[in-house]
């Protein structure tokens, strides 16, 4: 439940994180013939999905990942392409079962990549493959340093701080000892922490590395979504920055104090730019919002929010990171901070951009960078400077989602971009001195084959007055060849987060076109907490999850009811994860048989529960205000608790399905299966989809094609009558 998931699970679901990697079987990309030109889940999975896209320095080539999967083998494989800066000539460099992944350029013919836990080079044309380390641990990220003569390598080593190491003399025991929190972190036990370590690159190879956090019992990267993007070197080549969170247990688990580090390669010294030598963090209670607590409200910028993905300037002289204000809020705005390592001095360039910076590039002369950000439901690419000086420089619906340079000169931008009509395309974007003038040019058609087959559903947005008389834009997606004098099934879609934005998001599994294809017509606010409306209404949530985003849910479902004449105020759903799933829990309570049946994945059903049970403190913090057993709590702790879609089964009426994954530790199954238990307990006609070996999302290919016809199945069954 965590607005920093949306540029994750983006990464996770198109790069098949979670999925096993082919090891007999070469998958690569699936020409399916569909039986109609109607959306199917076989069509979304045999989709190639576009992962990192890397251009080479001379800006004549483009390396870009791929994930293929397949439904029989349950599997997914991970190969690489390389194609001319125009488009032209893509060739396939991946012709073996393994799986290759992380590419980037050495010089203008040479790429560094990763295969079973090793680094190698290759030519750019696919030959001359070179193993480069022969490590022990896999190795799960790098950055040659601008010399080439080192190497950051990630690895993941023993930690004991939370679970304590089993007796030699009990080698199979299962039992852990845990000794404090942060034990399970998103989908795993913490028995390791990843570790930068530094390699010097030999002509035999690279050696094992030193330890940049030798002694520490730290991460860096930050579990559980943080890559090498979280580490930059210097370009002098003697320093790196990289990304830390200087605590464990109950600290750890409570607070998003990470910081940006600088370690000197020679003398082995590590100073923290985000703070003062001798900082003393002030004291806090581990039960109550972070919000009105010293730590936020000390004299100075302490950057006690999060600090990640640091970046050094051509010229050497600044470090970029994005940067949150405060402690414990984990959806706080996200902001461009520059650093100037002569003086020291921080200064905050996008500030007159009143939403979240999701990824950003300097430009060759030090002076500008390039960022993407959400507004008014689309992510496009924006310019600022050193004074803050922000430019819009493309328009349109769609979702950037990466943004880099294409070539050392400055003069083009690579980038992946989505929509709600396309998965992932890599493009070039020419920068315009002139206002959203900049020229994008679609490079990649990967899933070409696959939309020539496919009718697609039309996507529009619509402004929606609110209960409290503001304006509400959300998307309506209407099916393929849609007769507007029909009368169509309609669902609500509820946003997770509870602070993602409903933007021009692809999804392999809340996909809109397929729901489209399925006969439903889909109604998805950007009702009050999301991001790209301004500080104010992403903020209006916290604390208050069942009052004025409830109220934007039932309008926007109104609106749709009363004044398009294609949805059928009869036959309507509401359906939602994470904190959508939450919102369907607590709409079935509270919806005045508006809704004639309900699905809710992942989602928080007992607040009291969900207090404790979630491994990230510090988000129950910030967001209910109060441990439910203190006994001063503030008045929207009481309003948050008493609200708990627990306590309103007794209203409930509805079929719902509820699905949950054994693996989410982020919202333990036990509220999933607690309001399906809830629903048969009171009669109301419930199915539960339990996924064993899933976590807050559906991974595996034949748990997704399962997801796929249960979702629709039971949607069907109460819509279709």
């Amino acid at each position: 439940m965590n607005k920093n998931l949306t540029i994750a699970m983006t990464a996770a679901m198109l790069m098949g994180g979670g999925v096993a990697q082919a090891q007999d079987v070469n998958i690569g990309k699936n020409n399916i013939t569909l039986k109609s030109d109607l959306m199917t889940p076989e069509a979304l999975w045999a989709m190639g999905r576009i992962g990192a896209a890397q251009a080479s320095p001379d800006g004549k080539k483009i390396v870009y990942q791929v994930g293929y999967y397949s439904v029989k083998e349950n599997k997914g494989h991970q190969v690489l392409h390389v194609m001319d800066a125009n488009g032209k000539d893509d060739r396939l460099l991946t012709t073996t079962a393994k799986s290759e992944t992380d590419a980037a350029w050495l010089d203008n013919n040479t790429l560094a990549f990763l295969s079973g836990g090793q680094l190698w080079t290759m030519n750019a044309d696919g030959s001359n493959r070179k193993q480069l380390t022969h490590s022990d641990i896999d190795i799960e990220g790098f950055r040659f340093s601008p010399d080439r003569k080192r190497v950051v390598l990630i690895k993941s080593i023993p930690y004991y701080g939370t679970i304590k190491q089993n007796p030699s003399d009990l080698p199979k025991a299962s039992g852990m000892v845990i000794t404090d929190m942060n034990y399970r972190h998103w989908d795993h036990y913490v028995t390791t922490n990843a570790h930068p370590f530094v390699a010097n690159v030999t002509a035999n190879g690279v050696d094992a590395g030193v330890d940049v956090l030798e002694g520490e019992p730290y991460e860096s990267p930050l579990a559980p979504f943080g890559g090498i993007e979280q580490i930059d070197w210097s370009k002098d080549s003697k320093q790196i920055a990289y990304t830390c969170r200087k605590k464990e247990g109950t600290q750890y688990a409570i607070s998003t104090d990470a910081d940006i580090y600088l370690y000197n390669v020679e003398t082995r010294q590590t100073v923290n730019l985000c703070k003062p030598a001798g900082y003393v963090e002030p004291k806090i209670d581990a039960t109550k919002s972070m919000r009105n607590q010293a730590v936020n409200h000390q004299k100075g910028d302490m950057n006690v929010g999060y600090d990640v993905n640091p970046k050094f300037s051509p010229d050497g002289k600044y470090i970029a990171w994005q940067s949150m204000k405060n402690d414990g809020y984990e959806s706080d705005r996200n902001r461009l901070c520059v650093y100037d390592l002569a003086t020291g001095k921080k200064t905050y360039v996008t500030e007159s951009f009143d939403s979240n910076v999701d990824d950003y590039t300097w430009a060759p002369n030090s002076k500008d960078l390039y960022f993407i950000g959400v507004w008014h439901a689309t992510v496009n690419i924006y310019q600022t400077n050193l004074k803050g000086d922000v430019k819009q420089l493309t328009t349109g619906d769609h979702n950037y989602v990466s943004i880099s340079l294409l070539g050392n000169d400055g003069k083009k931008l690579l980038a992946i971009r989505q929509s709600i009509r396309q998965a992932n395309e890599v493009f070039a974007v020419i920068p315009a001195k002139k206002e959203k003038a900049s020229e994008q040019v679609q490079l990649t058609f990967e899933n070409k084959h696959i939309y020539d087959q496919l009718a697609l559903g039309d996507v529009h947005d619509r402004w929606v007055k609110t209960t409290d008389g503001k304006e509400m834009q959300v998307w309506v997606i209407t099916p393929p060849h849609f007769d507007p004098n029909k009368k169509y099934p309609t669902l609500l879609f509820c946003e997770g987060g509870p602070q993602s934005p409903v933007s021009q998001f692809w999804s392999y599994r809340w996909n809109f076109q397929i729901m489209a294809a399925n006969g439903y017509v889909i109604i998805a606010p950007n009702r009050r907490g999301l991001p790209g409306y301004g500080s104010a209404w992403n903020e209006e949530v916290s604390t208050d999850w069942t009052g004025q985003c409830m109220r934007d849910y039932l309008s926007a479902i109104d609106d749709a009811a009363n004044n398009l004449p294609y949805v059928d105020k009869d036959r309507l759903g509401a359906v939602g994860a994470s904190f959508g799933g939450f919102s369907v829990y607590f709409l079935a309570g509270h919806h005045n048989k508006r809704f004639k049946c309900f699905i809710a994945h992942d989602g928080a059903f007992n607040l009291q529960s969900m207090y404790t049970d979630t491994e990230e403190a510090w988000f129950s913090n910030w967001e209910y205000d109060d441990a439910y057993w203190n006994k001063d709590q503030s008045e929207a702790a009481k309003r948050t608790y008493a609200n708990s879609p627990h306590l309103d089964v007794d209203k409930w009426d509805t079929p719902i399905l509820c699905i949950h994954g054994e693996k989410d530790y982020r919202i333990n199954a036990n509220q999933g299966m607690g309001a399906f238990n809830a629903a048969r307990l009171r009669g109301i006609p419930a199915e539960l989809l339990l996924y064993p070996d899933e976590n807050h999302w559906v991974l595996k290919p034949q748990n997704g094609i399962l997801w796929q016809r249960t979702f629709f199945n039971w949607l069907d069954r109460w819509l279709k009558k």
